[in-house]
């Protein structure tokens, strides 16, 4: 299935209705985790580290830190600065380390080519000057070390979301459900609330399957009613105990808080800033909505209910010193509401938990994309929504961790400790990363990307090492989260790097392609064969020993590269890349699928459909551009050897365009259209001239028509009947069946190497590659039609 690509235009954006529309969507799925944050924060905060005292000068201290946290780091570093990093429309990890690697060359993804530079939606928000060049972007593009270490930055911050995915709904629904313990004895209430938690979320992660847009309905209004509860219980309590409250909102009361609690007061900070997790969803959600919408949202309805939320638990402890209980958000909240505002809670918990699930597929779908995960089943859950996924291995691991931490903490206080680790990290991972955006992106003065990092990295490093000191307390929970995945993850990267300088290193020529044949004992047999390679150019390796082993191949030979672009989305016109590999004669050609970091993957029925029709139209444009530039040849001799150069790419779309007679070269590297006069040629849209790169490397796209007055030429009529024979060949070949070869692999470290790389490839990779689904599963390839060539890598 391949969703349409589609964006919100300008004209929705800039509609205050429909930006208030979207506001009003963006409750259920942005702002869920957030706005349950008040469930637990000053239970967290209280939890051990200090006392809620006569003076209130804790209770007053702690509020004043929820405020200008929420204030600094929400409202402040997201709204206004980072969510105005977007990758054409997308946010989150991904999108910032995409950013970077369009302005500067720091990518790891061993496959670039010039022609990826073309696509629509990759463009430079702010092109550098020629004349002057950043010199923190020359330092990272010389020193190769750096390129990893900002790989290790990204995995990072992506296995932390994944830990978090763990550790939010765990908390969510054990601090919701912990409101039984005002209406239950002691005895009850602990052999109560445990099994109801980890019940509802058995129940969460097996609906997952269904796909959120079955009940998303739902989720603007929940969070939104939830919203309006703790606003309205808020006031109430600010009015009912302390209408003074307000004073505690001053600077000065957290200097008060420090000076009285010293130590203590710092290693609670662990707690106070669990009431920013969730904030970074505003980020990574972007792609859903606009920029205006989570804006509006967050400026005008979240941030003040939250403040009105913790104003108010606030001005009822300030009067209750001595509770029965622990310091926490039910007591607060009037006996006579006590069990709707449960309920609600508990409904608003599965909400937040729900966003912070589908975040964690869409971020593992993103790694998988960029081949920094091993292959896993993804499911399209919505025809109509773009980037509703759900991954069942995932989903059921995420099940079982999250329900072990429940049963093994037991409390929000080590929850809210590992919590607060994770997401603190992300902060700074997306701190650092934004001050590189500023700087390479941008093109603001280093001065103002080192003011930006020093001034908001210096409020998180106070939390992160707050939470580190929690370390035995459950801190140590999304570490070794963290650890284990980004093992995974950099082992693949490496291995799959490893792998391909391989294949480029043993791909073999042209010439020896164009030798086989019968004089060989090499035959062409009917049939389209589909080559998969990570190659972009050149024979891989794994064809020769295809041929080697079974001397014969099809008589329509595709070289397939399903490759990934730093990019959110390719649009689908500009999603095949369709080129010759030796002289028409031969028949071969090369086809390159590119697909964004976001992209949905088609499946393998349309995929075989849609690329011989791709190939139909790469064959009519090249034979007419062949009789534009030699209108009068007497064979196919120039065609050949212009082709045989494997120079020349074409990007074949799926949209009809007509066009008026002229010719033009455009420099430009804005999309283009080819428009040729003739009604068989239905969908070339944009094609890109591909010198060999090097020196002097040229790329032009070219537009051209030609005119129905020459077609009477005995040249032209000779060209048709090949156009013709070409086209029959290729339907005839799809008629008679599809062949998919791959390679099944099995990856050595080279002799000499390292023990540490040893382990890492010799067990590790090939542990993962064989527990994880193979290329044809991954790739859908009917097992009737599939052939499996054994290749043995040693890297």
């Amino acid at each position: 299935m391949d969703l349409e690509y589609s964006k919100f235009s300008d004209a929705s954006k800039g509609s205050w209705k429909t930006a208030l529309l979207f506001a009003y969507q963006s409750l259920g799925v942005v702002y869920g985790d957030l706005s349950t944050s008040p469930l637990y924060v000053y239970k967290s905060t209280f939890a051990e580290d200090i006392q809620h005292s006569e003076s209130n000068e804790e209770i007053f201290g702690v509020l004043s830190f929820v405020f200008w946290t929420l204030t600094l780091v929400p409202l402040f570093k997201y709204v206004f600065v980072v969510l105005r990093a977007d990758d054409n429309g997308e946010g989150g990890t991904f999108a910032l380390y995409s950013l970077i690697c369009r302005h500067a060359n720091v990518s790891l993804l061993p496959n670039r080519q010039v022609a990826d530079e073309a696509v629509s939606t990759y463009k430079l928000e702010h092109p550098p000057e020629k004349r002057s060049s950043s010199r923190v972007k020359v330092y990272l593009e010389k020193h190769k070390v750096l390129h990893t270490a900002l790989l290790i930055l990204v995995l990072l911050g992506t296995c932390m979301v994944i830990g978090d995915g763990v550790l939010t709904p765990a908390i969510s629904v054990f601090s919701a459900v912990s409101g039984l313990e005002l209406s239950m004895s002691k005895e009850h209430h602990q052999y109560a609330v445990i099994p109801i938690t980890c019940f509802i979320l058995v129940c969460l992660f097996a609906l997952q399957h269904y796909g959120t847009h079955r009940v998303g309905f739902l989720f603007a209004p929940v969070v939104l009613t939830w919203l309006l509860c703790i606003s309205a219980l808020g006031l109430y309590n600010m009015i009912h105990w302390n209408p003074h409250v307000y004073k505690a909102l001053s600077p000065y009361y957290m200097f008060k808080f420090l000076k009285k609690t010293k130590k203590g007061g710092w290693m609670s900070l662990g707690g106070i800033l669990l009431c920013i997790t969730g904030s970074e969803a505003m980020f990574a959600d972007l792609g859903h909505f606009s920029y205006a919408a989570i804006q509006t949202a967050f400026t005008f309805l979240v941030y003040p209910a939250l403040i009105l939320a913790y104003m108010g638990q606030a001005a009822y402890l300030s009067q209750h010193h001595h509770t029965s209980y622990h310091i926490s958000f039910y007591v607060s909240v009037p006996e006579s509401v006590r069990w709707p505002v449960l309920v609600i809670a508990i409904l608003a918990s599965v909400v937040g938990s729900q966003a912070i699930i589908s975040g964690t597929f869409s971020i593992i779908n993103q790694s998988q994309s960029l081949s920094c995960f091993p292959r896993v089943k993804v499911i399209h859950t919505s025809d109509k929504i773009h980037g509703q996924i759900y991954i069942p291995e995932i989903n059921w691991v995420l099940m079982i961790l999250c329900i072990t931490v429940t049963i093994g903490f037991r409390d929000t206080k080590h929850m809210g400790n590992a919590s607060g680790l994770a997401v603190m990290t992300v902060m700074l991972v997306t701190t650092c990363l934004m001050s590189l955006v500023i700087i390479l992106c941008w093109n603001k003065p280093p001065a103002v990307a080192l003011s930006f990092l020093l001034f908001f990295g210096s409020i998180e490093l106070l939390y992160f090492s707050a939470s580190l000191t929690k370390f035995t307390e459950g801190a140590w929970l999304p570490i070794l989260l963290a650890l284990f995945l980004m093992t995974i993850m950099f082992v693949w990267h490496y291995a799959t790097i490893k792998k391909y300088e391989f294949d480029l290193h043993n791909k073999v020529s042209l010439e020896w392609l164009l030798a086989l044949g019968p004089s060989l004992g090499v035959a062409r047999v009917p049939g389209i064969g589909l080559v998969f390679t990570d190659l972009t150019s050149g024979i891989p390796a794994n064809f020769s020993r295809f041929v080697t082993n079974l001397p014969a191949y099809h008589r329509i030979l595709v070289f397939v590269c399903v490759k990934s672009v730093p990019v959110p989305f390719v649009p689908p016109a500009e999603r095949y890349l369709v080129g010759r590999v030796g002289p028409a004669a031969h028949r071969s050609y090369r086809c390159i699928v590119r697909y964004g970091y976001r992209d949905v993957h088609q499946d393998i029925d349309s995929f075989e459909t849609e690329l011989v029709a791709r190939l139909a139209d790469f064959i009519r444009y090249d034979w007419h551009r062949s009789q534009h530039t030699s209108p009068y040849a007497e064979d196919d001799a120039s065609h050949s050897n212009e082709s045989s150069s494997e120079r020349r790419l074409a990007v074949i779309g799926t949209v009809t365009f007509s066009g008026t007679p002229g010719y033009g070269i455009e420099e430009s590297v804005e999309p283009a259209s080819v428009s040729i006069g003739f009604s068989t040629v239905e969908s070339v849209t944009d094609v890109i001239e591909m010198q060999a790169v090097g020196a002097g490397a040229v790329e032009r796209r070219v537009r051209f028509a030609i005119d129905d007055d020459d077609s009477e030429s005995d040249g032209q009529t000779k060209m048709y009947v090949q156009l013709e024979e070409e086209l029959r060949d290729l339907m005839t070949a799809q008629e008679a069946g599809t062949a998919f070869i791959l390679g099944h692999t099995h990856v050595e470290a080279k002799q000499g190497s390292s023990i540490l790389k040893r382990l890492a490839i010799n067990f590790g990779y090939n542990f993962l590659r064989r527990n994880c689904r193979g290329p044809d599963v991954a790739l859908k390839v009917p097992p009737i039609s599939l052939l499996e060539v054994g290749m043995v890598y040693v890297v």
